[in-house]
């Protein structure tokens, strides 16, 4: 089914006058904050501090590159205002079999990136426990329990519906800025010069730091392109995505980046690079602790359970586009009450909740999958960049003036900056990421073979001995 076939007829006007849309422009922002905002962003600190103060240069030069890749996802959007986003740009730009990889891609980086999201959610879980009720679940199976239970609940929500998911992403939005910007705006007045650490705090070069440091930070703007992805969810897409793309992740660039100096500047080096609740540990050296770092965690366990809710939806729409244009199984195409795809909601959580259990077996495992999960979201992200580059390059007239000449910028500095992600994430991270992106290429072949579709029919004439 062609893309134009599928984005007709969620272009039909439903009862409530949208455009097949059940997301509305605050709902779809959320949706985005909501995403980029996670439970990665509350430990992510403590990884940074590894590689030094040097991850706050990295912090700011990947904002400026999400930013580029909001503003690129939005002309995408209204160009192509079709479900699956990068993988809609990807496959009318470039091809199935292209589209096809960025689908794929996608999709490992949505169900193993909330494998990272719920790692570091135990982690507040567990102190919450301890610092409100003095219960130790700091063992690994307490850990795997919790980390499975707070997989699924979100799970369970989405398969209630549309409506009662985007609810609930905004509530949950909505109370996960509260630690952050209290952290960001309070927390200022206690830095403290001494406690930020070197700017290098590894044995390589400051360039390496920066480099691989940037990619963890990718991995805490992934999310960018939410608004795209679940385009027939939104109402009027070609007008808000791209509203939605560049306001949750200006939103998003704000209070990350005084968040993140805070907490370097209010919790001592060494104690920082060992922290399992890094914004808790802030409070704490702020106030002395009690209750207000309990509220900390609370409040850092609601915007985990809103992360891992606006990502199940996506770890089940990617599939599910893909599927309706007959590149991926069609068992995704399933639907429950009209428009929820059940079968990519529950096998999505069941490789997620696989992935969870075995990073336990893992040494230093949150930051192998960021580092994953950064390298396979930056492939979609290189794509779609490539694709509106294509798109302006060959039919440019469209983007009047200077326009024009602004677009191509803005998709030039999206493409370069996914070519530097894909660097930081080092060599482990490419690896693991390219195995996985190629065990996809049987799951093509079978895919199509079982449409019998077997590619074009080429035909050999034999002439006098040869062959033309």
């Amino acid at each position: 089914m062609a893309l134009a076939d599928r984005t007709g007829a969620a272009g039909e006007r439903t009862e409530d006058g949208t455009k097949g849309g059940r997301l509305g422009l605050p709902q779809a922002v959320a949706l985005v904050v909501g995403n980029i905002v996670g439970t990665g962003i509350f430990l992510l600190p403590a990884s940074l501090a590894a590689f030094g103060t040097v991850s706050i240069l990295a912090f700011g030069i990947v904002t400026l590159g999400a930013l580029a890749l909001a503003v690129v996802f939005g002309r995408l959007g209204r160009r192509l205002p079709a479900s699956g986003g990068p993988y809609a740009y990807a496959r009318e730009g470039f091809g199935e079999f292209p589209g096809f990889l960025n689908a794929w891609s996608f999709w490992i980086t949505a169900w193993a990136g909330n494998a990272g999201i719920a790692f570091a959610w135990v982690g507040y879980v567990v102190y919450f426990a301890d610092a409100a009720f003095g219960l130790d679940w700091s063992g690994v199976p307490a850990q795997v329990v919790i980390g499975l239970t707070g997989l699924w609940i979100p799970a369970l929500i989405n398969l209630a519906g549309v409506t009662r998911m985007g609810l609930f992403q905004l509530v949950t939005t909505v109370v996960k800025f509260a630690p952050l910007v209290f952290v960001a705006i309070v927390g200022l007045f206690f830095v403290k010069a001494g406690n930020f650490g070197p700017f290098n705090a590894t044995d390589g070069s400051w360039i390496g730091a920066l480099s691989v440091s940037a990619a963890l930070v990718l991995f805490a703007y992934s999310g960018v392109e939410s608004a795209g992805i679940a385009a027939e969810k939104v109402s009027d897409p070609e007008r808000n995505i791209g509203r939605a793309s560049v306001y949750g992740t200006l939103a998003c660039a704000v209070l990350y980046m005084l968040g993140t100096v805070v907490v370097f500047g209010t919790v001592p080096h060494d104690r920082l690079v060992n922290s399992t609740a890094p914004f808790a540990d802030a409070i704490n050296a702020m106030f002395g602790g009690g209750v207000w770092s309990v509220v900390m965690a609370a409040l850092a366990i609601v915007s985990g359970l809103g992360a891992l809710n606006g990502w199940t939806l996506l770890v089940a729409e990617m599939p599910m586009a893909a599927a309706c244009d007959g590149l991926f199984p069609k068992m995704f195409t399933r639907m429950r009450g009209g428009n929820v795809p059940w079968v990519g909601i529950v096998v999505g959580t069941a490789l997620t909740s696989a992935t969870f259990v075995l990073a336990f077996a893992a040494e230093n495992a949150f930051t192998t999958i960021l580092l994953l999960a950064a390298f396979t979201t930056v492939v979609p992200y290189l794509f779609s960049a490539a694709a509106q580059l294509f798109w302006l390059t060959t039919d440019g007239r469209r983007a009047a003036g200077g326009h024009l000449a602004w677009n191509m910028a803005l998709a030039v500095v999206a493409l370069l900056f996914s070519f530097w992600m894909i660097f930081g994430a080092g060599a482990d991270a490419v690896f693991q990421g390219t195995f996985m992106l190629l065990v996809g290429i049987p799951v093509y072949i079978w895919v199509k073979a079982s449409r019998g579709e077997y590619g074009p029919k080429e035909t050999t004439h034999i002439v006098t001995g040869e062959l033309r």
